[in-house]
Order: structure tokens, then sequence, then C-alpha cells
């Protein structure tokens, strides 16, 4: 896995949140914090590589949720059905992977320009989204570190609504 520097997602742009996880645990950690402050409408763009820990931070963010309401359920990878819903309640909350996309249009069929408004989308692969891709989503990058288990994070908040979000994050020694 490459250690490259990740690629900024607008010309010019820099990272609001820069993080360094030294275990699976602790990004799971920051997923959770992460996902208590995620309402109706919130989309999260999950980029990296092969085994950069996209699938382990959108499962730990969805676990956290489902537990905050008494529920444990096991959170498949949505690789193969490119979609898995939770009803968090109030919410739902949905998590797509994309790599099998085969044309961006097909996010229409799959009802995620819909989910963008009403739900918390969490998004692996995004770039198969092209033209659909939501433009107030966070976008968060991950790599892996120098050693196996430790991620590099980089967050890029396109509003002052996210960038707040990630303020509560650093205020409460969450990242």
């Amino acid at each position: 896995m490459s250690n490259a520097p990740f690629p900024p997602p607008a010309t010019g742009q820099t990272p609001c949140l820069s993080v360094t996880t030294t275990g699976p645990d602790q990004t799971a950690q920051l997923a959770a914090s992460l996902g208590r402050l995620l309402g109706a409408g919130d989309v999260i763009l999950l980029h990296g590589p092969v085994g950069a820990g996209k699938s382990h931070f959108a499962r730990a963010l969805i676990q956290s949720r489902l537990g905050a309401l008494g529920r444990h359920e096991d959170v498949p990878s949505p690789t193969f059905t490119l979609v898995q819903t939770y009803d968090l309640g109030t919410v739902d909350l949905w998590h797509a992977d994309l790599y099998r996309l085969g044309d961006a249009h097909e996010c229409l069929e799959l009802g995620l320009d819909q989910a963008f408004e009403t739900a918390i989308c969490l998004i692996e692969w995004p770039e198969r989204l092209a033209d659909y891709t939501p433009r107030d989503a966070l976008n968060l990058y991950i790599a892996q570190g120098n050693q196996a288990d430790t991620r590099h994070l980089e967050f890029f908040a396109p509003s002052d609504r996210w960038r707040s979000i990630l303020g509560k994050l650093t205020e409460g020694g969450h990242a």
C-alpha cells in the first residue's frame, strides 16, 4: 500500500483535520465519536486504497450508532450488495460500497440521490459517483501508515458546518 500524500479534493485545499491512529480500536473510537455528531443529510465520502480501513471506519461508526439504541447487529461490507441500510429510529443510515458500480448513473437507481438528502450516508469509492457527488459532503482520506495498524486520516470540510463538527471532535479529545 502506498504511503503517498493524499490527493486533496480540490486544488490547493488543505485538510481541516489530520489524525494518525495507532490501532484499529483508536480508529473505531474516532469513527464512533464522529458518528454521534451526524444527522439526516450528512454524507461522508471515504477515500483510500483497498485495505486502508474505509470499511473498518464505516463499520465502527454504524455499530456505535446501533449500540446507542441497544442494538447489536453484524455490519457486513456492502461490496456485493452495493448498499446496506440501517434504521436508527429518527434517521436511516446508508453504507454504500461503489467499487463495483458500472456507471455513475446507477447511483440514481440505488436511490442514493434521495438518501443524500434524508439519511446519513457513508460512501466508499465515492469517485464512482462522478457528477452525482454531493457538494457539501465531508471527504475523508484514509491511508495506512508506516506500521501495520497505523492509519492517517485527513478530513476535508467543504462548509462551516463540517468544520464545526470536526472542531467538536478535537475539543472533546476524540481526534
